[in-house]
């Protein structure tokens, strides 16, 4: 996984590299955005978990557009955004975001899977981990787990004075 901002237009704006791992890692949500093969481009947010190397998971129905797309064009580009706050004085908005380029993969083995399925409660549910495994077993047979496995990210944001004034956290 590679931290690459080369390409960020604005190199004023730009998120260090332990900032962005932070806003991967504590990110509620990110939109998944790929093509379906044909050309047509299809994103959708989604919780995910980080696994603190260089793949991200996502969990979903067995069938579905995702996975269609997925089939066809293994290639998707993840987005989390972090706080923002819109500065209507200024007429800008504060922001902090990474873009990650992925590769996605399904057919995971049980185990990677469960794993991934325990990653989701640790972060989204703490205080709920005995009773959320329990469902995650008896749930199993009707999730399907995605690996987004992270080739290259970049991250930047942009504050202004009187962001502390101003800010909301859309996570």
């Amino acid at each position: 996984m590679i931290y690459d901002n080369s390409k960020v237009r604005r190199q004023d704006r730009l998120l260090d590299d332990a900032e962005a791992l932070e806003l991967l890692r504590d990110g509620e949500y990110g939109v998944m955005s790929m093509t379906d093969g044909e050309g047509r481009a299809y994103g959708v947010p989604l919780n995910y978990v980080w696994d603190g190397k260089d793949c991200i998971y996502i969990h979903c129905a067995p069938s579905g557009r995702k996975l269609s797309c997925i089939d066809r064009n293994k290639e998707v580009s993840f987005c989390v955004v972090g706080h923002t706050g819109v500065v209507p004085e200024k007429f800008t908005t504060n922001y902090e975001s990474i873009i990650l380029e992925c590769n996605a993969d399904t057919g995971l083995n049980e185990e990677e899977r469960m794993d991934a399925l325990r990653m989701f409660l640790e972060k989204y549910s703490p205080h709920c981990l005995s009773t959320g495994l329990k469902y995650a077993e008896k749930s199993f047979h009707r999730t399907q787990i995605i690996r987004l496995g992270i080739k290259t990210f970049s991250g930047k944001r942009k504050k202004v004075s009187n962001f502390a004034d101003n800010n909301t956290k859309r996570q």
